[in-house]
């Protein structure tokens, strides 16, 4: 696994004037907060944070930040981010504590679709619904992501939050709906099943119109 490191100072200059002179000169403004500790105002590089940002890891797991050569174990809480040119505008971090539950969104990796029953056997197409959880859990039991197996998933059938395995320790948020679905194997539109089906119902058409014909006279 690997270990995300952020370098960090202390921001004494506050106020939106100074954030947008801080990133026309090539830094983030950010805040780091939590764990029963004041908020502190902080300026990191915005090549750095770039970079970091470019590994999925980097949204779900454990950060290391040094403020002024002093480590805190942080996790990214938000983001912002320009509307339309490449440039993060500001950061959220909140400070881990070993004895507190973090709520966190964690991505979902859907497996051994090449292997599903549904497609293979019966030529259904993959449609997922949602890439993200929320979970929440103590930071040692922090997962990087969520697999969703989708080896023995029929055709027709839906898998919802409720059907995901969760690592020890692991819990999906107090409010989420766990009969969301997540993901999906159905026929493509247009293919020779739909075209049968759409035949059926055209030919039962006709007859039923008949019978309630036959009702009215």
């Amino acid at each position: 696994m690997e270990n995300f490191e952020l370098n960090a100072q202390r921001r004494t200059d506050l106020g939106k004037g100074a954030s947008r002179r801080l990133r026309h000169a090539g830094y983030v403004p950010a805040i780091i907060y939590g764990a029963g500790k004041k908020p502190i105002s902080l300026t990191l590089s915005h090549n750095e944070l770039l970079k970091n940002l470019e590994h999925e890891a980097f949204y779900s797991r454990i950060l290391t930040v040094n403020i002024d050569g002093q480590p805190e174990e942080v996790v990214l809480k938000d983001l912002q981010r320009h509307p339309y040119r490449p440039l993060i505008t500001h950061l959220d971090l909140q400070r881990v504590n070993e004895t507190e539950k973090l709520h966190m969104h964690i991505p979902l990796h859907f497996i051994h679709e090449e292997k599903c029953v549904g497609v293979k056997q019966d030529g259904g197409l993959v449609s997922h619904h949602a890439a993200e959880v929320e979970i929440r859990c103590l930071p040692k039991n922090l997962p990087e992501f969520i697999e969703v197996d989708l080896q023995n998933v029929l055709l027709n059938q839906i898998l919802h939050l409720s059907d995901l395995v969760l690592p020890e320790g692991v819990e999906f948020a107090k409010y989420a709906a766990v009969d969301v679905p997540v993901v999906s194997v159905h026929l493509a539109r247009g293919t020779l099943a739909d075209e049968e089906e759409e035949e059926k119902e055209a030919e039962a058409t006709p007859a039923a119109e008949e019978e309630e014909a036959g009702k009215e006279s």
